[in-house]
């Protein structure tokens, strides 16, 4: 009998050192759960930030082409409408036409696109009626430079016009009323005057 007692005397010992240390690792469980917790509630803040700011709304342009807008005047300095067949073109550096205006009637106004690379733009304003057809060439002396809206968008080019030429058989002469060619599209950029042909 000593010996049993002997038994229940160490392993009650054991069953108590074992119930300490589970109430111990429960303890310990509950203290890990509320310092994540803790942390969590003091994580939450800087991480609702980052979703905020990774996920910002940057406007990006949908058309990033810039164009030039053309408004038409007789020789009073009168808005005025060409009657006749307007087709303007241009030849690309392979050598092949591009039409930026094909056939246009009873014209007012009208936007070209600008290119980005050369400094000089040829033009070639094809005006034609019952009787015959007339063609001037233009040419349109810029400045080129980027403009960035963000890293997110992107680039476009924004021109400064410099100076125009042309020849004189339809055209009687041509005006620039503004010089910055961006994103605004409502300012005419040149003012056009073609001859009378009545």
């Amino acid at each position: 009998m000593t010996e049993d007692r002997l038994q229940i005397s160490y392993t009650k010992p054991l069953f108590i050192i074992m119930r300490i240390k589970s109430a111990y690792d429960k303890s310990e469980r509950q203290q890990t759960g509320i310092h994540i917790r803790q942390y969590f509630i003091c994580l939450f803040p800087f991480l609702l930030v980052a979703i905020i700011t990774g996920c910002s709304s940057i406007d990006c342009p949908v058309q990033n082409t810039v164009y030039t807008v053309y408004r038409l005047y007789d020789s009073d300095g009168i808005e005025t409408t060409l009657g006749d067949t307007l087709t303007i073109y241009t030849t690309r550096r392979n050598g092949t036409d591009s039409i930026l205006l094909n056939r246009s009637l009873n014209t007012k106004e009208f936007n070209l696109p600008i290119s980005y690379n050369d400094n000089e733009d040829t033009l070639f304003f094809e005006v034609k009626n019952k009787i015959e057809t007339l063609t001037d060439t233009v040419y349109i002396n810029k400045d080129n430079y980027p403009h960035f809206e963000s890293v997110d968008c992107n680039a476009s080019f924004f021109h400064d016009i410099n100076s125009v030429k042309w020849t004189r058989h339809a055209i009687d002469s041509i005006a620039i009323n503004k010089k910055s060619v961006n994103y605004d599209s409502a300012t005419e950029h040149f003012h056009i005057y073609f001859k009378n042909r009545n």
